[in-house]
């Protein structure tokens, strides 16, 4: 049996956390068994929104194949890379940005939302990439003709807009080059931010992913808990409380007994944040040994990179001789 195809890619935006890991690579740990998948570091996709300051790039981008590899994403069975290695993902871009109506960049939800989110914190997105970004991101699943593409929810649209590219591509040139991609939705755990916000780098709220038990405590002492229980024999509210959030997606065989002892004033905020902290450091610590020791070893992160970008190569190749010579310009 055939596996379908799967590609995904995250931007190298800054120091991943746990909310990054749950939302996504979490899964993505999980689908390697089951399908054949491309993951991406997709640095081109980065410079949409941060074009004008690339100054820690390169440090972000070791980062994130250093934290992939260390939630257990296997080298040997998945293709892991980075985009801009990998010239057709620029050129496939290029030559979809061709026929592809403006109107259609234009509606994407998400991207007047954006426009006005990053242009608050006086970002200049006002720019021909930020528009065209769904057109960068199509090619990057239509140049390996993926079959599958684990998105949230809040990333149909984009996914829907690649298959609408899809069609237009095979309807234009009288192909059936490209299969039109189906969404593999996850159930993906989201965590606030220790503020009670979303997590977020931008907002400073965040878990560091692969955090050790020193760090990961101290976080968790950040908090914020019940505010209108000021002693440790006050009834508290757990519905209001970051701990007890964290609680539900880490320590889910105690949280009935964390949430009764809560409500009936029988634990303190401290002792249950040390028990938090105890069970999300028992959980992480293969991770966070995992990561310690490949931090030692740059030239394996190398190479496990420049092995992926072959690979991915000798795809992307041989599917744009086809793609070339279906639109007549080989």
């Amino acid at each position: 049996m055939v596996k379908d195809r799967i590609f995904s890619g995250m931007q190298p935006s800054g120091r991943f956390h746990l909310g990054n890991y749950m939302g996504a690579l979490e899964n993505w740990v999980k689908l390697q068994h089951d399908y054949e998948c491309i993951f991406s570091i997709v640095d081109l996709h980065s410079l949409t929104s941060s074009y004008d300051d690339t100054s820690k790039l390169q440090e972000n981008i070791q980062e994130m194949a250093l934290d992939w590899l260390s939630a257990g994403l296997d080298p040997e069975k998945n293709i892991i890379f980075i985009q801009s290695h990998v010239k057709e993902h620029a050129e496939l871009s290029l030559l979809l940005g061709m026929s592809t109506p403006l109107s259609w960049l234009e509606r994407v939800p998400t991207y007047k939302d954006k426009l006005l989110q990053l242009g608050s914190q006086g970002k200049d997105i006002n720019t021909y990439g930020f528009l065209g970004y769904p057109v960068l991101m199509a090619a990057d699943i239509m140049l390996y003709k993926a079959t599958a593409v684990p998105v949230g929810e809040d990333q149909s649209a984009h996914l829907e807009l690649t298959r609408e590219m899809v069609r237009r591509f095979n309807n234009l040139y009288k192909t059936d080059l490209f299969p039109e991609p189906h969404a593999v939705f996850s159930k993906s755990k989201v965590l606030p931010g220790i503020d009670g916000r979303k997590m977020s780098k931008s907002y400073g709220n965040t878990i560091p992913f692969g955090a050790g038990p020193k760090e990961m405590q101290e976080r968790i002492n950040m908090m914020i808990t019940d505010p209108k229980r000021i002693k440790k024999t006050d009834k508290g509210n757990p519905d209001v409380c970051i701990v007890f959030a964290f609680h539900k997606a880490f320590n889910e065989s105690e949280v009935a007994n964390i949430e009764r002892l809560c409500r009936a004033g029988e634990i303190g905020c401290v002792q249950c944040k040390k028990c938090l902290g105890e069970k999300m450091n028992a959980l992480l610590a293969d991770i966070h040994t995992r990561r310690e020791d490949l931090k030692n070893k740059p030239g394996y992160i190398k190479e496990v990179l420049d092995y992926g970008a072959k690979r991915a190569q000798a795809i992307a190749t041989t599917n744009m001789t086809e793609i070339k010579q279906a639109m007549n310009i080989y």
